[in-house]
């Protein structure tokens, strides 16, 4: 199958800088260059500059289009979750995907195949980190997509497994297609590059790091509990806007670790790769996650891992990180002595990492990828 008009939901892909933005712009990137002969049309309600975006949309066979209609303008939530179907039918898209956990409402009705990308039912598992009504409207829209969709992608075998076990989805229908993460992640750091972010940002000459949102799953908390045991900074990146954050930074306080943390927010994404590189070791003890792509980028940037066990991080890091259980403080200052100090240690972990993670590379993503949609137009047509 070539020269197939592969529809996008857009939104995130222009709206976000994270998450599921990152994901979005990465299906397109790799399957525009690993496919070139396709047309890949993002479909937002919302047409604004993104430079993340910006340089996709150079390429000859990346569009972004809007509503065509005065009505889709107006109501483009609407349109993205209703009326978007109509527009699809007319520009003849050979299938439609769903980057971000919904399709369309009306899509079982379309004439073309459509994919979803089911990310985590992680609103399932850690009820308390979602409001009540999110909870329901996220039940009903992502339990009818995955539902509705001609195939499911699941980024780990634990959101299949969920899929299956809560919304009783055949497992058949289900792709599992790991994501990789920024190319940049696995390229060497520059002796300058490292000199400026460690001077931007204040840094230590040694530290640990953790990225990610400082939300109670995220279960920050671990590695700031054990500090009182562990030589080593810490470098929390990530924003304080939450009242968990807020624990966090009065636990900092109350126990006199203020000069021992380091607190950056609003870090920009080019910035990342070094802050990886120059740490001992990151910290990713989540309680629950539908990948972990945290993991993933520590990985690429040669610095291994400590993650937690109980949901899919094993399947993120594998030999790559160590894991402990979300609340077992010895266990984490344990490993982050062993990971500081133990030199043979720590480059075995980097070795197995980065020959583990091979699996999650570019090209086999789009490999796998384009594999769907190809099973999706074979199955929709039988």
């Amino acid at each position: 199958m070539e020269n197939l008009i592969i529809g996008y939901d857009g939104k995130r892909a222009v709206a976000n800088n994270t998450g599921l933005g990152n994901y979005s712009r990465y299906v397109i990137d790799t399957l525009s260059i690993g496919f070139p002969r396709n047309t890949y049309r993002l479909y937002s309600p919302v047409i604004r500059d993104n430079t993340r975006l910006a340089p996709l949309l150079a390429r000859g066979n990346v569009e972004l289009v809007g509503p065509s209609t005065a009505f889709g303008r107006s109501f483009g939530s609407l349109w993205r979750t209703a009326t978007v179907a109509r527009q699809l039918s007319g520009d003849d898209i050979s299938v439609y995907h769903g980057l971000s956990n919904e399709l369309p409402l009306n899509i079982a009705r379309a004439s073309f195949p459509a994919v979803v990308t089911i990310h985590d039912l992680i609103y399932r598992r850690v009820p308390e980190d979602y409001k009540p009504l999110d909870r329901v409207l996220y039940d009903f829209k992502y339990s009818r997509s995955a539902r509705n969709a001609t195939r499911v992608i699941a980024i780990s075998r634990r959101t299949r497994d969920d899929l299956v076990e809560d919304y009783q989805i055949d497992p058949a229908r289900i792709d599992v297609i790991h994501q990789g993460c920024d190319p940049r992640f696995g390229l060497p750091v520059s002796y300058e590059d490292r000199q400026r972010v460690r001077e931007t940002y204040h840094l230590p000459r040694r530290y640990f790091i953790s990225v990610g949102t400082v939300r109670r799953r995220k279960n920050q908390m671990l590695a700031v509990r054990a500090l009182e045991r562990i030589s080593l900074p810490m470098v929390i990146v990530g924003d304080r806007r939450s009242d968990y954050a807020r624990e966090v930074a009065g636990f900092i306080a109350s126990h006199r670790l203020s000069d021992r943390v380091f607190w950056l927010d609003n870090v920009p994404f080019a910035d990342l790769p070094a802050l990886y590189a120059m740490a001992d070791f990151s910290s990713y003890t989540s309680r629950y996650e539908g990948f972990g792509l945290p993991v993933i980028e520590s990985l690429s940037a040669g610095t291994p891992v400590i993650a937690a066990t109980g949901s899919c991080l094993e399947e993120a890091g594998g030999p790559g990180a160590v894991y402990v259980a979300p609340d077992d403080v010895d266990a984490f200052a344990d490993y982050a002595a062993r990971l500081s100090d133990d030199v043979i240690f720590r480059d075995k972990c980097v070795s197995r990492g980065r020959q583990y993670i091979k699996r999650f590379s570019a090209d086999e993503f789009a490999r796998l990828t384009m594999a769907t949609y190809r099973k999706a137009i074979i199955e929709k047509y039988l």
